[in-house]
């Protein structure tokens, strides 16, 4: 800590001042953007609390921020809503890592193999095209209903374009480092270790931001046809006995998922890129 911070004091007694005005200009807009973010978030709760009391809106379609805060609270002290988020949370957690795991696999083949990787290419685009949503109901036939099911909807969705933008990313390494490896004697191994997979960090970590968000979507779409918990199962359920403050409380806790998710991916990107 204290030598970061002796960098830190080196490197902002060089800065000019002009660079330090920059600084100071970026870190308030940064400051205010926040703020601004948090303000209209706030104004569109009080706007939408104020529609549903004065009646502009019906409140039992459109429920209201009060509403949803005491059914969240209520489920939160009997746990029911705990189990669901666990449930979703951990099915999304348990496709995302497939994905990643089976796509690294595939991708680090087909550089390996490119002949391979040609070949296969045109089928997953087909597959990526896909509405994924066409293939739930041939799964559930397949697997049945439960947990296997929905992990497998929620892999589909991502899976295939997963693999397709890793393998291109490999395929388009710079191949005069390549070239260097391969005439200093280095193996193909020691080129995708040293070289390739290394230097396409970036863009796992950018296709990681998109695949979690695309397994809690393809869960969800699981667990709407097939599930018995879980967030996807609470919004049907919710929807056909007309509860939509569950439906729209279930919708904002999978907001909340995503955004936190989110955050600690780019938290993770910070630290691999310093």
């Amino acid at each position: 800590m204290k030598t970061q911070r002796n960098k830190t004091n080196i490197q902002s007694s060089t800065l000019t001042a002009g660079q330090k005005n920059f600084l100071r200009h970026q870190k308030l807009q940064k400051i205010y953007i926040f703020w601004s973010r948090i303000l209209i978030f706030i104004a569109f709760l009080m706007l939408w609390q104020v529609s549903a009391d004065l009646g502009w809106i019906d409140s039992f379609y459109f429920s209201s921020p009060i509403a949803i805060l005491q059914l969240f609270w209520h489920d939160i002290l009997d746990r029911s809503l705990l189990s669901h988020i666990g449930i979703t949370l951990l099915e999304s957690g348990i496709s995302f890592l497939l994905i990643i795991v089976c796509s690294v696999l595939t991708a680090t083949f087909f550089w390996f193999y490119p002949s391979l990787g040609k070949m296969c290419e045109p089928f997953l685009i087909v597959l990526n095209s896909l509405p994924k949503s066409a293939l739930a109901p041939l799964i559930i036939v397949w697997l049945g209903t439960g947990p296997r099911t929905i992990i497998l909807c929620g892999i589909s969705v991502g899976i295939f374009g997963c693999i397709l933008n890793l393998y291109q990313s490999f395929a388009q390494t710079d191949p005069e480092r390549l070239k260097l490896i391969e005439t200093l004697g280095g193996t193909k191994l020691q080129a995708f270790t040293k070289v390739v997979f290394p230097g396409n960090i970036p863009t796992f970590i950018s296709l990681s931001k998109v695949n979690i968000g695309l397994a809690l979507v393809g869960v969800i779409i699981g667990e709407f046809l097939a599930g018995r918990k879980g967030l996807g199962y609470l919004i049907i359920y919710g929807s056909q006995v007309f509860k939509l403050d569950m439906v729209i409380l279930s919708i904002v806790i999978l907001c909340a998922i995503a955004m936190g998710i989110y955050g600690l991916l780019n938290l993770l990107e910070k630290k691999i890129s310093y």
